[in-house]
């Protein structure tokens, strides 16, 4: 079977981001002021333990973020067809969570549907009773009563291969370092104890859930009988998306605007101020849904522009995220405008500007620098503000393509659930369990970054 590369303006942008990280990795090493304060992010035994959680999402979306279209079956010779079904590798790798799906509710680790069906018995006549799934627990046939010990066991041997992979990576860990001697003494520069105890957390998590997800549909199925787990690893790339091409699109107008009004003041300053004094009475929700509806318009009036409905929902998210991006600018505005205003006044900036120096090579060299700081903790701090945003976006019914899974979505579609008798609550559990890790590591990497640039922490 063959495949065709599909490259979404959504994929491009996340391995641009990507590439810049490293990038920006290699200026950090050689810049001595930069490099000292990503050391201290390094000893913060909780910043490190968030990073190792934040390093997995971002892998989750990476691999999310690899599509194709896989080619169709046809005779030897004819020209090869390819599927209108986009596909990422990460569908790949989880084949099964992806295509066995069910008739419809099921709970977690369930082998029969949540609703009673009625059913003929040779026999016995008409019953009503809850069926058996057609893949949660099909492996035990008729010994549906041992699915609670097959449950126990294979979560214990995916406990046990979790727990030797973690073994494994850990004495890599410890040769490196120098033995295991400084990192429990915590004698290294890098929080070593943090990371490997995180790692062990999420291994013994980790292990049990996949030998699970093989077998048994470990978080339930919902109304259409689509895989819960399934659903959140698909959210997993909206979001990182979201937050972190939405801070693409805020970084140079807030940076621009910002060191511009507060260096040149006057009618300029008096401008900037206006126009996002302006932009922060318009009520935001508003703002971002008349947008969104307009665009929209556009899309759903332009079919032809699309080979594939990804393409077209892959258009609305980078369209949310333009403006989200747009509407959010301010705050770091003013922010670097306040900096900057300070910055202008001291004594080698008044010197410079004495000697003649251009206004341009002022701002490069002396106002940007110092004003990183202030960059770098608000934008690491504005990633869990804006992968909430989404949810709440997508919840109100103006977030991405109702087709792209979310967290948002799958908790907008669990909203009516928790009206129905019996309640069906492990689609929005889910979903705000993984949502909830997300953002509350983002929160303490962000605290760990803020605590390490704060010129009055250091």
């Amino acid at each position: 079977m063959g495949f065709q590369i599909v490259v979404l303006w959504s994929d491009l942008l996340v391995w641009l981001l990507l590439v810049t990280g490293v990038a920006v990795g290699v200026l950090i090493a050689r810049t001595p002021a930069l490099l000292a304060a990503w050391r201290r992010v390094g000893r913060s035994r909780a910043g490190m333990a968030s990073a190792t959680v934040l390093l997995l999402f971002l892998l989750v979306g990476l691999l999310d973020s690899l599509h194709y279209r896989p080619a169709l079956a046809g005779k030897p010779g004819d020209k090869a067809q390819y599927s209108i079904e986009v596909l990422s590798a990460l569908d790949a790798l989880a084949g099964p969570l992806r295509t066995e799906n069910e008739k419809t509710y099921s709970a977690p680790l369930a082998t029969r549907l949540y609703a009673k069906e009625t059913v003929e018995r040779p026999g016995v006549g008409t019953l009503r009773e809850f069926p058996r799934l057609k893949f949660g627990g099909a492996h035990l046939g008729e010994r549906e009563a041992e699915a609670a010990v097959d449950i126990a066991f294979r979560a214990f041997r995916g406990a046990a291969i979790g727990f030797l992979v973690w073994l494994a990576v850990a004495g890599a860990s410890a040769a490196a370092v120098g033995g295991w001697q400084k990192i429990r003494r915590r004698e290294t520069v890098f929080a070593w104890d943090a990371v490997l105890l995180t790692l062990l957390v999420l291994c013994l998590t980790l292990g049990p859930l996949f030998a699970l997800a093989g077998h048994y549909h470990v978080f339930g199925t919902d109304k259409v009988g689509q895989d819960v787990l399934y659903q959140i690893l698909k959210s997993v790339r909206t979001a990182l998306i979201i937050g972190l091409v939405t801070t693409l699109v805020m970084l140079p107008m807030a940076v621009l605007l910002g060191i511009v009004a507060g260096y040149f003041r006057g009618w300029i300053d008096d401008l900037i101020q206006y126009v996002y004094t302006v932009l922060n009475s318009i009520p935001g929700v508003l703002l971002i849904a008349a947008a969104v509806l307009m665009m929209q318009v556009v899309i759903d009036t332009h079919p032809q522009w699309f080979a594939t409905a990804a393409e077209r929902a892959d258009l609305r998210l980078l369209a949310l995220c333009f403006i989200l991006g747009i509407t959010s600018w301010t705050g770091l505005c003013r922010l670097l405008r306040g900096e900057t205003l300070k910055l202008r006044e001291l004594e080698y900036i008044q010197a410079a500007q004495a000697f003649g120096v251009s206004s341009g090579r002022i701002i490069g060299r002396h106002i940007l620098p110092n004003v990183m700081h202030i960059v770098i903790i608000a934008l690491v701090m504005d990633f869990s503000g804006l992968v909430l945003a989404e949810a709440v976006l997508s919840y109100v019914g103006i977030g991405v393509d109702p087709t792209m899974t979310s967290f948002g979505t799958m908790i907008n579609n669990a909203r009516m659930e928790l009206g129905r008798e019996p309640v069906v609550w492990w689609s929005l559990i889910a979903a705000f369990v993984a949502m909830f890790i997300l953002v509350l590591a983002a929160n303490l990497f962000a605290d760990a970054v803020r605590d390490a640039f704060d010129p009055r922490a250091a």
